[in-house]
């Protein structure tokens, strides 16, 4: 049996170790996995790992929305308050983030060029964070030559969001046809419901009803499989593919 423990630490250590190269992470993670196996994998796994998968990304989503729906300015508070207290690069990043959610991007932008100098430069979050930022305060080329750099060198990092994030970027560019080609790329790697929704949430941007149309389709086809819950989770996203539709029918 202590063999056999032993054989899973080191599988565990090796998954986190390459998840780490890929990610684009600090050397010494690796270095950590594979001195201290069992230990290490942990400490990744609730340090790096969780925070970038999908239930996390979706239990804070569904937290910061009952949070801004009570005291919409609560998160903007509160990591002013703890920058200020403790100007950590984590502090930093937080405040950032809570700018962006509440509609500041231009002061978002500032605080992630901070925190892009300091010792999470290489974070792919941060980053991904950085370009949203830019692409809200109306810096599309900025935003588009972030996300291309992303996709670079960190290709495993969220690459549904990251290419989503750059199918926005183009669109508001106007560069539509190439804003077409990486919403049918991600149809293609990843057909999700939020693919779907917003693949047509831009085509009826642009009046392609036909496209419109037949993703809202996929879209119904994938939504028949959802329980109660995931609808609700979901309800943000449908309700915009419902108002793109029914402003396009008022024209």
């Amino acid at each position: 049996m202590p063999i056999a423990g032993l054989g899973l630490h080191i599988i565990a250590a090796i998954f986190f170790a390459i998840h780490a190269i890929r990610t684009g992470q600090e050397r010494y993670w690796v270095y950590l996995l594979f001195i201290a196996p069992g230990v290490g994998s942990v400490v990744y796994f609730i340090a790096i790992y969780l925070p970038q998968s999908k239930l996390e990304r979706g239990l804070r989503k569904v937290s910061r929305a009952a949070v801004r729906s009570l005291d919409p300015g609560r998160e903007l508070r509160e990591a002013r308050q703890a920058f200020d207290l403790t100007p950590t690069a984590q502090n930093r990043m937080r405040l950032a983030e809570a700018l962006l959610e509440a509609g500041e991007p231009a002061e978002a932008v500032s605080q992630f060029d901070a925190c892009l100098q300091g010792p999470l430069a290489n974070d792919p979050e941060i980053r991904l964070g950085a370009a949203r930022a830019r692409l809200l305060n109306g810096e599309t080329g900025a935003a588009e030559l972030m996300l291309r750099g992303l996709q670079d060198s960190h290709k495993d990092f969220r690459p549904e969001t990251v290419l989503l994030a750059l199918a926005e970027v183009l669109a508001k560019s106007g560069q539509q046809e190439a804003a077409h080609r990486c919403y049918i790329d991600a149809v293609a790697r990843f057909g999700t419901a939020q693919v779907h929704a917003e693949f047509a949430i831009w085509a009826m941007s642009v009046n392609d009803m036909v496209t419109a149309e037949q993703q809202r389709a996929a879209l119904e086809q994938i939504m028949r499989h959802w329980t109660r819950s995931t609808r609700q989770y979901n309800r943000e996203l449908i309700n915009r593919v419902n108002a793109a539709f029914t402003r396009q029918n008022k024209v």
